[in-house]
């Protein structure tokens, strides 16, 4: 018998990937394999037991115990955009320890909830790699799924009774990190800051602190005329202040951030 596992993130894309799963194979043998990073939007879990009880499978909860700021610490290592050693410590690691305890690759499917995009689509080779020996589905990109959008994709959610992530809701384009995902660019943080200030700030306490561990680093960084230059927090935030984002620019957040890689497994 094969056993399927879903790596949940709890983003929209995990969810509509679960769903497909267990309308293909049933819930016998279906599981949930979530990573807890400490730093979650406490609404992300919310999303998470709505989804455990509409398709009644429990959460399989896998936790390092660090959050990314811990992580950084003990690596010395401020995460970037760039680099980000926090997805491997916090979310691969566990799962990957979960897998070789609990699940024999060779009747084992770990399905991704990538979305079908030519950006995501790209990732989808690394992430087999990354998973091997076990053997990766992505359903959302099937030649067999009709592609849709995140908005198709959330509107599927509520259809099925379950509320997305306020976060989405917030203007986010992703469930992760509460919002402040170190790979995430200089136009999420600026939204952040306007949405959710005091998150910002804690964030930016987090990155003063490891400044003065480690020098002048930074997550962001800003290039101009072709040099680049660490971008604080803190400078990030006056500058905003002093000249705000206009609405349509906020729009366009989604064109700046990056996926959190937390279904590849390396």
């Amino acid at each position: 018998m094969t056993a399927h596992v879903v790596q949940f993130s709890g983003g929209i894309g995990s969810f509509a990937a679960a769903v497909r799963v267990a309308e293909k194979h049933g819930t016998d043998d279906l599981t949930l394999l979530i990573a807890d990073t400490g730093i979650e939007d406490q609404d992300l879990w919310r999303f998470a037991d709505d989804t455990s009880r509409m398709l009644g499978v429990p959460l399989t909860k896998v936790a390092d115990g660090r959050t990314p700021w811990q992580v950084f610490h003990d690596k010395r290592f401020l995460g970037n955009d760039r680099l980000a050693p926090c997805t491997r410590a916090l979310k691969q690691i566990p799962c990957r320890t979960w897998m070789e305890t609990h699940h024999d690759p060779a009747h084992t499917l770990v399905y991704i909830g990538i979305e079908p995009t030519a950006r995501d689509r790209a990732r989808i080779p690394a992430i087999a790699h990354a998973w091997k020996p076990w053997r990766t589905r992505f359903p959302l990109c099937s030649k067999w799924e009709r592609p849709l959008t995140k908005e198709q994709l959330l509107r599927e959610a509520r259809a099925l009774g379950v509320a997305p992530p306020r976060l989405y809701e917030l203007g986010f384009s992703h469930n992760n990190c509460g919002g402040t995902c170190v790979r995430a660019g200089m136009r999420q943080w600026k939204h952040l800051l306007d949405v959710l200030p005091d998150r910002y700030a804690y964030a930016e306490a987090q990155e003063e602190d490891l400044r003065r561990l480690l020098g002048p680093v930074s997550i962001l960084r800003q290039r101009r005329k072709g040099v680049g230059r660490p971008l604080p927090l803190a400078e990030l935030r006056r500058a905003h202040q002093a000249a705000p984002m206009l609405p349509d620019e906020r729009e366009t957040t989604a064109a700046d951030r990056d996926e959190m890689t937390k279904e590849g497994v390396r």
